[in-house]
């Protein structure tokens, strides 16, 4: 074929096209690269996605949500913070895409870093609606930026007082019996938690977003269940967890409530220990009610008593969970095997707690009562989905639905379980059958090719 100027020309003007559209190709594609984002998490329990508490708490921010980070741009291994920082936000700005950060260097800009009230050098300052929260950056994780969150929303409806002075449980305190571990997560979650002795007091503050009741050692006097009463008519929000002792003056409150409460403890043979009674029940179905409607773990009551409640005291009564479905409640004295007496034992299954429920004026007040302390105590707060109920009851009171279903995600992929005869297989393929091979491969190839000369 003749090659003239005329098919030079064409040639050329199809290479420019091609050209053109090949540029405009990739700077479509930088574009849409740039753009969008796609991923997807391989990790097993999807360690690397947000998980739906998180998502659930940047939801409850309604507004903005500026997040200042102070960190030095470059630290000491020359790994660039600000980028890692710009990487591990990015995932609750696709989120909330109103969530804005700014990278402040403390050596660049000290004067900020000043004003900013920093408790460590290098943190993170989360502000929404004039609350602030802050992170140290060496803690910044997906569960302590979900609590932090959590904390901003609650804003001031976060007070929690306990009955102290009268060898009840305390929200801080050590012992096995106590429920200072629970007041812990009470405060991660943005809760101010604080005891209150009503001999000393004049009143409950009626600033107090709920009150916490447990079992008293001692009696309480008529001029302390007068305050608490009180505070009831006031329409006041009450976690009450009632252990299997007298009630020590307590009394005129279960009246109010309008309170059930059977003698004995609930017995569960399903769930025997191996030693002494079986006094431990399980529950694993719940009501269909905001505190344990997507409660998703079995639970563990230690010691528990059967929860009732009188229909005709003013109040909407919701019984929350049941227990020992073929259990009982003992009223006789527990032994090593108790057996069902008919004559005057309860059958099961047995309710354990309830939730109550009215109007008084303009508020809406709530109660729970749970037939034991145990279930929330040093001791027994790791027990299944103990914590998750205790957090949701908490939330609940505090009339905080949308943060009931809350809560931490359980990493599920964080331990590799390998036994003897798997870390030798291991070993024996890493350090002798692998390199057997290559140096085998190796020999085969360098024996073709000098026998193919």
């Amino acid at each position: 074929m003749q090659i003239t100027r005329r098919l030079r020309w064409q040639f050329l003007a199809q290479s420019s096209i091609f050209v053109l559209l090949l540029a405009l190709l990739v700077a479509l594609l930088a574009y849409f690269a740039r753009e969008y984002r796609v991923e997807h998490d391989l990790t097993r329990g999807a360690r690397n996605t947000l998980s739906a508490t998180t998502i659930g708490a940047l939801k409850q921010l309604q507004g903005p949500v500026s997040i200042k980070a102070y960190a030095v741009r470059q630290d000491s291994s020359g790994s660039n913070v600000h980028k890692i920082i710009e990487e591990r936000v990015r995932p609750y700005q696709r989120v909330k895409p109103d969530l804005q950060l700014q990278l402040i260097d403390p050596r660049e800009q000290p004067k900020l870093a000043a004003e900013a009230g920093l408790r460590t050098p290098n943190a993170l300052v989360i502000e929404y609606q004039r609350r602030i929260e802050q992170i140290p950056l060496a803690e910044f994780s997906e569960q302590s930026f979900a609590n932090a969150l959590l904390r901003l929303v609650r804003g001031a409806n976060n007070l929690v007082l306990w009955i102290d002075g009268h060898g009840e449980r305390k929200l801080d305190g050590l012992a096995n019996h106590d429920l200072g571990a629970f007041g812990h997560r009470l405060r991660e979650k943005g809760f101010s938690i604080s005891s209150l002795n009503l001999a000393v007091a004049q009143e409950v503050p009626e600033n107090a977003a709920l009150l916490v009741l447990t079992q008293p050692q001692v009696e309480l006097q008529a001029s302390e269940i007068d305050k608490l009463l009180r505070y009831i008519e006031r329409g006041g929000n009450l976690l009450w967890l009632i252990d299997t002792e007298p009630l020590r003056g307590l009394q005129p409150l279960a009246e109010k409530l309008g309170l059930v409460l059977t003698p004995g403890t609930v017995v569960d043979p399903a769930l025997a220990p191996r030693s002494g009674p079986p006094v431990f029940a399980v529950a694993t179905n719940y009501a269909r009610h905001p505190v344990v409607g997507t409660l998703q773990y079995n639970t563990l009551f230690p010691h528990a008593r059967q929860i009732g409640a009188d229909d005709g005291a003013g109040w909407t009564v919701t019984p929350l969970i049941d227990v020992a479905q073929r259990g009982w409640v003992e009223v006789g004295k527990l032994d090593g095997k108790p057996v069902f007496d008919k004559t005057r034992d309860f059958p099961g299954p047995v309710n354990v707690a309830s939730a109550f429920e009215r109007t008084v004026g303009d508020r809406e007040q709530r109660v729970i009562v749970v037939g034991t302390g145990h279930f929330l105590s040093n001791s027994f707060l790791g027990n299944g989905g103990n914590l998750a109920l205790g957090l949701g009851m908490l939330n609940w009171l505090a009339g905080e639905d949308a943060m009931v279903t809350i809560d931490a995600r359980p990493a599920a992929d964080t331990r590799i379980e390998i036994d003897s005869t798997q870390l030798y297989l291991i070993a024996f393929v890493v350090l002798f059958a692998l390199p057997l091979l290559f140096a085998g491969t190796g020999i085969a190839v360098w024996w073709r090719r000098r026998n193919a000369r």
